[in-house]
Parts: C-alpha cells; structure tokens; sequence
C-alpha cells in the first residue's frame, strides 16, 4: 500500500500538437486530478510539457523541474496518465529511479496503476513497462519512415503544417500571384542576383511569406532548393519521383537552381560586394590575383597584395572605377559580336543534360557518404577509401563544371545582341547580377605594371582573357 504524500505533481505530457490548442494533455490533466481527488493527494503543481516526444529526446524543461523538485523535497509523489507520458527511453527511467527510490517517492499511473520505485517488484515492472514502451516507439518510427518512403516513391504528398509558397490551401493548386514572384526569384537567382539582394527587394516591396514574415535568404534558399516548385517530390532532400501536383517552374529550371546555390564555391555569408570585379583580376608580374584594397583616401582600387599569408608581389595597383568602366564597356561590346552569338548557341547544353548533370552530382555525393561510412565502420581500408574517392570526386567536379557553365549562359541569354537595353539597365541592376554578367563573358583580365609619369587610365595595361 502506497503512502499518501503530503504534496503531490502531475505530470502531462503529449508528443505532437501542432494546432497547440493543449487538447490532449488537458484530457490527462483531468484524468490524474481525478485520481488525486480519489486518493485524497494533495496536488501542489502541475509541470506540462506540450507538443515535445519523449522519444526524440528533445529537452522538455518541465520533466527537468519536476526532478529537481523531487531532489529538493518539494514533492513527494507523482500523478501521470500512463507511465509512457514520462519516459520512451530506458535510461531516462534509471535517472528518475535515481531521484525517486531514496526519497520514497510513488508514482501511480492512472492507466496502469501504482508503481512502487522503493521495492525491487516495483522497480522491475516500471523497466518493463518502459522497456515495451521503447520497443513500441521504435516500430512506430520504422512504420513511420516506410510511410513516407512509399508516398515519396509513389509522388505523393506527405507531412502537413503551413501551405507552401505558391500553392493553396489544398497544396496541389497552384496560386498565381505567388507562383510568380516563386519564377521571378528564380529567373534573377539563375541570372546572377544574390540571395540577400533578391530577400530585400522582395521585402521593400511589401511581398511576405505565406506566414506575412519578411524573406530571408535561409527561407528564400530553401524554397528555391525544393523539387516542390518544380512538381517533384523529395525524400530526404533528394528528388526520387515526380510529384502529382501542378509545378511552377520546370523540373530542369530546379536542376539548375539546386547546382547554382549547393555550390561549394558560390559566396556565402561574406560582406556585400562593392568591388565588381573581384576575383577576375590578375598579376601580370605573377600571376596572382588581385585583391581589393582602398588608398587611405577610401578611393577603391585593386592591388597585388604582399606580405604574411599574401601570395603577391605588390607590384601591382590599379583605381577600381576606371577599370570596371572599362571592362564593362568592354563586355557591352562583346554582347553585340556575332562570334559570340555563335559560341553561345554552340555551348549551351541543353535542358536534358543540366538535368542529368545534377542526377549524377547528387548520386555520386549519396556515393561519397556511403563511402565514407564503409570506412567509418571498417568495411574498407583507407588504401581502398582513397582509391575509390578520386573517381567519385572527379564525376562531381564534372557535373558541377557543366551545371555552372550552363549558369554562366542564363546570366547573358537576354542581353546577347542586345547591348544598348543592358546599357539602359546596368545602373538599375544589382552589383551581384553585374558580377555575373561580367563573369559570365570574362575568365580574367591580366593587369601590367603602371608606366611611370602616366596619370590618365592606361588601357594597354589590361589584357582581358574571354571565356566566349
């Protein structure tokens, strides 16, 4: 016969609420204060922990205060639906075993009655209760998993929460006013726009989320990186069918996106570009880039940086403003070459290959984390690991070579031929999108020595290199 405790707790606690409207742990509340009532315990406090699994092992900071009032002597017994509701794994009921058996504080469960942690029968039923628990929640996570593999195979839609961007409410209907900002921000992310850029102007504009929020580039990133906008479904962040709702923008469009912005060597999380042509430039002394580096004037330029951890030889600087304007003035000229014209026509690949070009990128990564688990766990030696790595990296670097080369003609498609509507807009576009333009066309420019007594901009100094 269990003692009756001068100050008793009830513990609720239910794994998934995402209306949060507390309707299942309320019924359990109600459930133990009846128990208290016809056990004449008296209740000191109720500690809730709504919409977090016991079995994920996610923090539930009311369980924890619970313990730490138990160690302190505030309460003396414990009132829970069913023993479940307080641990999904056996080593957290060893730790409440801990705190409970020395101070002789019951548990009673008003489903599976009294538990007894001062008494060794008590103790072994409360592991074997938890023992089953653990076991259920393991094949409800494998029935789980299998689940939305077959509705991921089968291209249909799992999971629930807010509708996503460009769809209605049913998910499958697309709607219009937002699937065109979704092929807005694609088309200027595909033709060189950054992520920042694109999240505020979006916002200057008064265009939020579904949820009214402001875009950013983490929200505006992950949309773009969804095969849902394209119609197809995703499993583990990897597209394994197509989908049976209606796409926004095409499956190949989606191929490009998720190459341009899973690129390891795309900018991220760096200062706003100011210098437009950085990463183009060369040493014609040493072959080293140039880096930009301002006078103390704050006039801009591009030097050849000497000294620790500097590769250049510093004798090199050039004013950044009349360079651009002649790089620029430069790329204008190129949009309008017939030549060019016809090396573009010749090197832009075509939708199918883009989209076979990110198949094999993502297979050839899954390859690579296989393999590096196989000689996580032993399976291989790290001889094998390393001989089997460098065909798998080099099929990588091949896909990302064809992704970004077919980036590269996005950037320039609209202007080519048409450099006088580019002139009119240069000055409206985004310094990122000039970048890309410019990128797009020139693979570097070697930049001479400065002749001495020369102050006027020197144009037999640059040699630009073209790609096309």
């Amino acid at each position: 016969m269990l003692s009756t405790p001068t100050a008793a707790a009830i513990y609720a606690r239910i794994s998934s609420d995402p209306e949060h409207d507390q309707l299942g742990v309320t019924r359990q509340l109600q459930d133990c204060r009846a128990q208290a009532e016809r056990r004449g315990w008296h209740v000191v406090g109720e500690y809730v922990d709504d919409d977090i699994s016991a079995w994920s092992g996610k923090p539930r900071p009311r369980y924890r205060q619970l313990l730490d009032d138990i160690s302190d002597g505030l309460v003396g017994g414990v009132i829970v639906w069913h023993l479940d509701r307080l641990h999904r794994h056996p080593k957290e009921l060893e730790e409440y075993i801990e705190v409970c058996e020395p101070r002789k504080v019951p548990t009673v469960a008003c489903v599976s009655g009294d538990i007894d942690l001062t008494t060794a029968d008590g103790r072994l039923i409360a592991r074997i209760l938890g023992a089953v628990a653990r076991s259920e929640s393991d094949a409800k996570s494998r029935r789980i998993r299998r689940k939305h593999e077959e509705l991921a195979q089968a291209g249909k839609m799992g999971g629930g929460g807010t509708r996503p961007y460009g769809y209605q409410a049913d998910r499958r209907t697309i709607e219009p006013a937002e699937a065109a900002i979704v092929r807005e921000a694609a088309d200027r992310i595909l033709a060189g726009d950054s992520l920042r850029s694109l999240a505020n102007d979006l916002s200057r504009r008064g265009i939020g989320t579904v949820s009214g929020k402001p875009w950013s580039v983490q929200v505006l990133r992950r949309m773009l990186l969804s095969g849902r906008i394209s119609g197809q479904r995703e499993h583990h962040r990897e597209i394994v069918a197509a989908g049976d709702w209606q796409p926004i923008i095409t499956p190949e469009r989606t191929a490009r996106l998720r190459a341009l912005l899973t690129d390891p060597t795309r900018r991220t999380n760096r200062t706003a570009r100011r210098y437009l042509l950085a990463g183009l430039l060369r040493c014609a002394v040493c072959d080293s880039r140039l880096v930009a580096r301002p006078r103390g004037d704050g006039v801009r330029r591009y030097v050849c940086a000497k000294g620790p951890g500097l590769p250049g030889c510093g004798g090199v600087a050039i004013m950044a403003e009349t360079l651009e304007r002649f790089i620029v003035e430069a790329v204008l000229h190129r949009l309008d070459s017939p030549a060019l014209a016809a090396a573009l026509a010749g090197a832009q690949a075509p939708a199918e290959s883009a989209r076979l070009a990110q198949a094999e990128r993502d297979a050839s990564s899954a390859e690579l984390e296989q393999l590096a688990a196989a000689w996580g766990s032993r399976q291989i030696t790290w001889p094998e690991y390393l001989a089997a790595r460098k065909p798998i990296e080099a099929r990588i670097e091949a896909a990302r070579r064809t992704l970004a080369r077919e980036s590269q003609v996005t950037a320039l498609e609209p202007y080519v031929g048409a450099s006088s509507a580019l002139r009119e807009r240069w000055a409206d576009l985004s310094l990122a999108r000039q970048h890309a333009i410019v990128a797009a066309l020139l693979d570097r420019a070697i930049v001479r020595r400065a002749v001495r007594g020369r102050t006027a901009f020197d144009e037999s100094r640059v040699e630009p290199v073209w790609r096309v």
